[in-house]
């Protein structure tokens, strides 16, 4: 069973030899400086070159860490194109917001549309090309950034939040125009040559938004998003940050094939809470980038164990994790599973 199709099932809850080891990229950065030294590509220069872009992650590939390849390894691609200005930022640091396009939710008519024929949305699209081209029969995973935090890294988060619950018209209107962008990146994405869509949306958690918010605002404009995109390709991953235990029975409405969580999400918990979707994760991503080799061996093994379909770190790596970490996700996996056969 290849690495293309052990996703696939894996995706849609049909039976595999072992557990998929994946990193999606975008959020889920899956990009260290050691790896950026071995590949000799580095940031941010791999940010505004597609054939480095395409390199560095078929790099994670080929160095034993992950089974996919993805791109990009941030998530300000969508709020850049749409006027918000964004730093590059170093080998060490991954691009971010540093002024915003609008000063409030009523002035979203402001804002530019997407267009991806320039700017990062163009070079992210041109290295999936890329990697479609070099035949690698991996799964390519393309990412687009979810609605609540592209909607938020457009304007100031707080200024942002507080229209949700006082301009819920606008709003609601400020969302599903963001939400159109990108689905229009994401179709793109497909055109391209992507397998799967990941979409990670750490600022519309429950935590912040609270169930009813979370629910009117992040589910309807995330299921907005996955219900446009093409059928034919192997399927979607929604990421969502912080605590789920007060949004378990919103998040069982999402549309997708797999739903990852954070660390702090006991596996086990989600398993009996969601019923209808793959759960993926959630290797500490502080243990990866401060524990040993057999510390990652460890919990690779028990995600596996207490019910994750598709095994991965719980966010985006620190950019000094350390390869021989990230080689223990798929050895833990690897070993583990050979013990139970």
């Amino acid at each position: 069973m290849n690495e293309k199709e052990r996703l696939s099932r894996a995706m849609r809850g049909e039976s595999v030899d072992r557990p998929p080891c994946i990193c999606p990229g975008g959020m889920m950065n899956m990009i260290t400086t050691e790896l950026m030294d071995t590949a000799h590509v580095v940031w941010p220069e791999a940010h505004l070159d597609a054939q480095k872009m395409a390199n560095l992650t078929i790099a994670n590939y080929e160095n034993g860490c992950f089974e996919n390849v993805g791109v990009p390894f941030c998530m300000t691609v969508e709020a850049e194109a749409m006027g918000a200005q964004v730093t590059m930022g170093t080998k060490i640091f991954e691009p971010h917001v540093t002024d915003y396009a609008v000063d409030s939710i009523t002035e979203w008519r402001k804002i530019t549309p997407i267009d991806l024929t320039r700017g990062r949305a163009k070079i992210v699209l041109e290295a999936i090309q890329i990697l479609k081209e070099r035949n690698l029969d991996v799964p390519i995973v393309g990412n687009i950034t979810g609605p609540v935090s592209t909607a938020s890294s457009v304007m100031d988060p707080v200024v942002f939040y507080k229209g949700l619950r006082k301009n819920r018209t606008e709003a609601h209107a400020y969302m599903q125009f963001v939400a159109d962008a990108i689905i229009k990146y994401a179709r793109a994405q497909i055109e391209a040559g992507a397998d799967v869509i990941a979409l990670s949306d750490p600022s519309g958690t429950g935590e912040i938004l609270g169930p009813k918010l979370f629910e009117e605002y992040a589910v309807k404009y995330i299921n907005r998003i996955l219900d446009s995109l093409q059928k034919e390709k192997m399927g979607t991953i929604v990421h969502i940050c912080g605590q789920m235990k007060n949004v378990y029975t919103q998040a069982e409405q999402l549309h997708s094939d797999v739903l990852s969580f954070d660390s702090c999400v006991p596996m086990k918990e989600a398993k009996k809470n969601l019923k209808h979707h793959t759960l993926m994760g959630n290797v500490s991503t502080w243990a990866l980038e401060f524990g040993t080799p057999d510390k990652v061996f460890s919990l690779a093994d028990k995600c596996r164990r207490d019910g994750s379909g598709i095994i991965s770190p719980a966010c985006g790596l620190g950019t000094k994790s350390p390869l021989a970490n990230i080689q223990a996700i798929k050895r833990g996996i690897l070993e583990g599973q050979e013990a139970v056969s």
